[in-house]
């Protein structure tokens, strides 16, 4: 099956520039791997929970099994409940100091 740049520089007799493949994203694979590779937000979050506060780590790339082990760590070094759904993580409460100082601690870059 042909590009359909190549079939239109075909009918007009001109060649056209064949775009180069895209670039596969970052391999996903266990978060400490990645530490120092890429930067991850911490923020506070308040829409859509009734006023309640949430701590959101995001912009982590790792397979689930690997987010959910972070998460299990972050969960128990704050004593509270969260989540890790879709490259995010979710602790309830504002854990922002805690968070940030331990993802340090481990390597990570952190804004």
């Amino acid at each position: 099956m042909e590009d359909w740049k190549a079939k239109l520089g075909a009918t007009f007799n001109i060649e056209m520039p064949v775009a180069e493949e895209a670039a596969e994203p970052a391999a996903r694979g266990d978060a400490c791997q990645q530490q120092g590779a890429q930067v991850v937000h911490v923020l506070l979050d308040r829409k859509g929970r009734h006023g309640k506060q949430a701590t959101l780590v995001t912009d982590l790339l790792c397979d689930g099994d690997a987010l959910a082990a972070l998460a299990r760590e972050l969960k128990q070094l704050c004593g509270v409940g969260g989540s890790a759904r879709g490259g995010e993580i979710l602790i309830q409460g504002d854990q922002r100091d805690k968070l940030t100082a331990y993802l340090k601690q481990k390597g990570f870059k952190v804004k």
